[in-house]
């Protein structure tokens, strides 16, 4: 396939608007009933919630594809290459199939309303896998969860990570109106894991099971895991199994709930289907390899070391608060520059005051995507925080640049307050690896 086709599939899909949102799923049912429901011929697991879902997502699948599966997963949003949203094995889908799985399904996007972005790439993530015959998928939901073009698999099990408020315009203004978006994916008779610790949330949680016969499984209750006294290893304590000795292959405290999810999520799954097949055979040295395999770029991610330079989307308050938190406790003497740029429909002042205290520099950005917050006014906000220089550059690029150049190499760097921001910089110093 020639690459201009790829490049001109990818600018029919981005004109379908990154956040055409539309609350129903008859457009993706319709669309996959068309395409012979592929999303049938596999097994999956469904995640959903605020924050963490990607990560938890990339520590089952990397289980399940140890444990000699082919495992598809499906995530969002990207951060440099649109063929980060559809992987299988590790590896990312290909450009020519792209190409072709885009066609096959604008072919059939015939409805009386046509497809937004996500449902048309959620439905070419869904006939890929089944293209390639994958086992098992790992769905991670986009913005919420009731209908997300996603909600229309039949899951082995959910996961729903955490809450917190995000997309009120969708998704509502309490943790109660949250809790009843994010689990709307809870199906019948399947079970469910979640990382909700507010009572009202996971009150509607488990009113929802209850009403779906689903048994739930809480996180801190049902299973946990805790940090080895002494040791940079943790222990998962399950819902039937215990792994001890674990090295936790993402960074910060907060993966270990994260990895608390994944691995109760594994326990149902292998328990289920033990005896159907040898592989669901779910152990300590299993999990240990599985989790080696796994890769979650633009999460405290270190792109260098001299400058030590961290990414990480910190995309919202919540994953703002956990990011100062890691930075508080992480670079010991390090003078830090952070470059930050924020999306217009977050708490900015908020997101602020949880990462600029950290700062001796302070970098004002812009992601070239059009919900990017002025410059100005993040300048004006951070300014009643800090006394330290606070300069404005709002190519990314440029930005990040600038930060590394002017700090010493035992310093740091933060490139934080947007997953485009975090993308934009991970494609310069991708492009600076190649050159």
């Amino acid at each position: 396939m020639k690459k201009n086709a790829y490049h001109k599939c990818l600018d029919k899909i981005y004109k379908l608007g990154r956040f055409g949102i539309k609350l129903e799923l008859d457009t993706i049912l319709n669309i996959l009933k068309f395409l012979n429901n592929p999303q049938k011929n596999y097994l999956t697991v469904h995640v959903a919630g605020t924050n963490g879902k990607g990560s938890t997502a990339t520590y089952i699948a990397s289980i399940l594809r140890k444990a000699g599966f082919k495992t598809g997963i499906y995530t969002s949003p990207h951060l440099v290459d649109f063929n980060e949203r559809i992987s299988i094995d590790g590896e990312q889908i290909s450009n020519d199939q792209v190409v072709d799985a885009y066609e096959a399904v604008h072919n059939v996007d015939i409805g009386k309303r046509k497809a937004t972005f996500f449902e048309i790439t959620t439905a070419m993530g869904f006939y890929h896998f089944s293209k390639q015959n994958v086992d098992w998928a790992v769905i991670e939901t986009g913005m919420g969860g009731r209908f997300d073009a996603t909600n229309i698999i039949n899951p082995q099990v959910s996961v729903i990570t955490n809450l917190s408020i995000e997309h009120t315009d969708y998704l509502g203004n309490t943790i109660k109106d949250l809790a009843k978006e994010k689990g709307g994916i809870i199906k019948r008779n399947t079970p469910v894991v979640t990382g909700i610790s507010q009572p009202s949330g996971i009150f509607v949680i488990e009113q929802t099971a209850k009403e779906k016969s689903s048994d739930l499984f809480v996180y801190k209750k049902d299973f946990s895991t805790r940090k080895d006294p002494r040791q940079d290893t943790y222990t998962y304590t399950g819902i039937n199994k215990r792994f001890n000795h674990l090295t936790k292959p993402l960074p910060g405290e907060h993966q270990k709930e994260n990895l608390s999810l994944a691995l109760a999520a594994c326990e149902l799954i292998f328990k289920k289907f033990k005896g159907a097949d040898n592989k669901y055979h779910l152990n300590q040295t299993l999990v240990k390899e599985g989790l080696a395999l796994t890769q979650w770029p633009g999460r405290l991610e270190h792109v260098m070391e001299h400058p030590l330079v961290i990414l990480d989307g910190a995309h919202n308050l919540k994953a703002a608060k956990v990011l100062g938190k890691y930075l508080s406790s992480s670079l010991g003497n390090r003078k830090l520059t952070l470059v930050i740029g924020i999306l217009d429909d977050k708490p900015y002042e908020k997101m602020l005051k949880s990462l600029v205290p950290f700062a001796q520099n302070i970098i004002i950005t812009k992601a070239k995507i059009d919900r990017s917050l002025e410059p100005s006014l993040l300048k004006k906000a951070a300014q009643k925080l800090t006394q330290c220089p606070i300069k404005v550059i709002e190519d990314v690029k440029e930005a990040v640049a600038h930060a590394i150049n002017t700090s010493n190499n035992d310093d740091a760097v933060c490139i934080a307050g947007s997953l485009y921001v975090a993308g934009e910089a991970k494609e310069k110093f991708d492009n600076d690896l190649d050159q």
